[in-house]
């Protein structure tokens, strides 16, 4: 690898917070209503990464049970401070109309890896919490203020208060440090010191088409904060055609060899389509500093480069996934979530059936409760994703099978269940914008079939869903669906995810019936 090849972390990951910790690099990105919440990523090069570990792993440490859909973990913020971490999150409860109901946690840790300490409440005034250290040893939180009142801005400014670690909370007086430029919807604060300077650099334009990231600083921490005469630092709100669009909410690091880069938000559309089903993404750009104290983009422009030049740094890749997961291990892998619970015996296990995932049906798949689902992220535009299930049911009320899932509202489902009429059968639903639908012609019956073949072939817009009882011989079920609707704008939409794959089962009649599901395979191409 000569460069960096953008989105540097596919699928559904948003709101990169990276640090570096001596000669690794740490990024952690949004999860939303998946459980466990907080991505975090690890790298030594910048340009390869790997998926470490989840924080927020126990219903004490994050309850998501009724969280709405793009509800949950938004923009946490890694730090890192005299041999400890640090992580910043929001957790929201709601998000109907004007209102933001939010709360603002932090949570400590020795290792990266964990353990992770219970969450400390902070406060609930707004949302992008982010915490700085300050050479003198203060530590200052600062997040956005939201204000739901008509006629105000929502996007009141970014405010400020001092932490205690003594006393776990915050003191002092709340200030209001920074209100944004004119590009206005200014959010995610992300603080860093060079030569005597405060920077604070900023998410502005709403994380949709309009976003940006624009620096500003100050000699003082509670500002007066100046803006970069030539803002924003990147943005593609001009230019609507380029491959990577939505670029903002932005994190810096100073290399080991003090080159500086910085990750950020990024989307990229179906072909002639403003659509981003594989929801924002994250990026990695080279930054340069001006004589007079500004960073920019290395090459020039404020548009995301498509190929990245590499830091000096030994390059150092990661393994890659199998494409076929074989549930061998007593274990979830680490690219997978369950849909807002975790994932307990109650309702899933590998072990009961080695070399199985063994799920029981419970809610169906428009609950913010609990469901019975295991899912990846979707990477690719163009992939082929197969499963194999045994599964008995014995009337309607039972179903499981594959789904490419946005949220409750907006989901495909290749599932088994049981007719009166036809029997055992493999059919395909979908919910679109919340309404439910059976697509004619779109049912295979499956009587006999001791095992059943799913399989979902992407390619681009298109997907084509199809079954097999010996997983040779294909029959299509239905028609070409359309994977635009899973995308983060499909018809006026404010969702912030991403498509998922999942695997399963509800049992609607309360007992719980279980699938077993032998494997997962998953084949992008670029």
């Amino acid at each position: 690898m000569t460069s960096i090849i953008n989105p540097v972390i596919r699928g559904f990951n948003p709101d990169a917070s990276m640090i570096r910790v001596g000669e690794d690099y740490y990024l952690a990105t949004s999860t939303f209503e998946w459980f466990p919440g907080v991505q975090i990523h690890h790298s030594k090069d910048l340009a390869h990464w790997r998926p470490l570990t989840r924080p927020l792993s126990t219903v004490s440490q994050l309850d998501l049970l009724g969280a709405p859909s793009s509800g949950g973990i938004w923009a946490p913020a890694l730090t890192y401070d005299q041999g400890t971490y640090y992580l910043m999150i929001t957790d929201v409860k709601s998000r109907k109309g004007v209102f933001k109901d939010l709360h603002n946690y932090l949570l400590t840790a020795t290792d990266i890896k964990g353990p992770w300490s219970e969450p400390i409440y902070l406060n609930s005034s707004g949302f992008d919490p982010y915490l700085f250290h300050d050479d003198d040893g203060r530590k200052w939180l600062l997040n956005m203020k939201w204000d739901f009142r008509k006629g105000k801005d929502r996007f009141a400014g970014v405010v400020m208060q001092e932490y205690s670690p003594e006393e776990e909370r915050l003191v002092g007086p709340v200030r209001t440090i920074a209100t944004g430029t004119d590009i206005g919807v200014s959010e995610g604060p992300n603080m860093f010191k060079r030569d005597g300077w405060y920077y604070l650099l900023l998410a502005e334009g709403g994380t949709g088409w309009n976003h940006a990231a624009t620096l500003a600083r100050s000699r003082r921490i509670e500002g007066p904060y100046e803006y970069d005469p030539e803002y924003p630092l990147i943005t593609t709100v001009n230019d609507p055609d380029y491959p990577l669009q939505k670029a903002g909410h932005a994190a810096i690091v100073e290399t080991q060899n003090g080159e500086w880069y910085m990750s950020f938000i990024c989307a990229r559309t179906l072909p002639g389509r403003r659509l981003c089903p594989l929801g924002r993404e994250t990026g990695m750009q080279k930054l340069e500093w001006t004589e007079d104290g500004w960073l920019r983009i290395a090459g020039g422009g404020r548009l995301p480069q498509l190929e990245v030049e590499i830091p000096d740094l030994p390059l150092h890749p990661f393994p890659s996934l199998p494409e076929t997961d074989h549930f061998e291990a007593s274990e979830l892998g680490i690219q997978y979530h369950t849909l807002r619970v975790p994932a307990d015996e109650e309702w899933l296990s590998l072990t009961e059936r080695p070399g199985y995932l063994r799920m029981r049906g419970r809610e169906s798949l428009y609950s913010w409760f609990r469901q019975s689902m295991v899912a990846r992220r979707l990477e690719h535009f163009v992939c082929e994703v197969e499963t194999c299930v045994e599964f008995e049911p014995e009337h309607f009320n039972q179903m499981a099978g594959l789904t490419l899932y946005y949220d409750d509202r907006d989901h495909f489902y290749l599932r088994v269940s049981h007719d009166e009429a036809i029997g055992k059968h493999v059919a395909l639903t979908l919910s679109d914008q919340g309404n439910y639908d059976e697509p004619e012609g779109a049912v295979v019956s499956a009587e006999g079939w001791k095992r059943v073949y799913l399989r979902a072939n992407i390619e681009y817009d298109a997907i084509q869903f199809s079954c097999s009882p010996d997983g040779i011989n294909w029959i299509y079920v239905g028609s070409l669906q359309d994977l635009g609707q899973l995308a983060d704008e499909y018809e006026g939409k404010l969702g912030f995810t991403g498509t998922f794959i999942g695997l399963c089962a509800q049992d609607l009649s309360g007992t719980k019936l279980h699938a077993d599901f032998d494997y997962l395979r998953y084949t992008g191409r670029e």
